[in-house]
């Protein structure tokens, strides 16, 4: 009598299981944890169908540290806070908002009633975080000349 091998196609399954789990591995395809943020506050923009959580930033070494997906927002001034968020991601459409567009923030509605492109170097924070009469937001972005480092040459404001 003679026997044959046949083929084992579950082995072959298994190995292929695992060979592709090890590539997503090694590629980075598998989802890393995402970034955890203390929520301090929402921020919606209908204009540009933006939704977003807020965290609270502090400044660091003199910076502050953009969140990845989301909005920071901070304040040093009575009235008046910025909010700060990535020109990749959450803030990709701030460049359509007009005079005139409203901004939901904090349970409050703001009117923008100015919109400004500001070489990065020219960007003055004490003015912009001044102490104001009334409660005011400051919505802030890169623009213009994107650098590899992730920078800009210019700020939307």
């Amino acid at each position: 009598m003679e026997l044959k091998k046949s083929f084992d196609f579950h082995k072959l399954f298994v190995f292929l299981y695992i060979f592709a789990f090890l590539i997503y591995i090694i590629y980075g395809l598998v989802p890393v944890a995402a970034t955890k943020y203390d929520i301090s506050a929402m921020v919606e923009i209908p204009t540009i169908n933006l939704v977003s959580d807020v965290t609270t930033l502090k400044l660091e070494e003199h910076a502050l540290h953009t969140p990845d997906n989301i909005v920071g927002s901070f304040s040093r001034a009575e009235n008046t806070t910025l909010l700060i968020g990535h020109l990749a991601t959450v803030f990709k459409n701030l460049a359509k908002l007009n005079v005139g567009d409203e901004v939901f923030y904090d349970f409050k509605k703001y009117i923008i009633i100015k919109k400004d492109f500001v070489k990065k170097e020219k960007v003055d924070m004490d003015k912009l975080l001044k102490p104001n009469i009334f409660d005011s937001i400051i919505l802030m972005t890169c623009a213009g000349e994107l650098y590899d480092n992730g920078d800009a040459s210019h700020r939307l404001i």
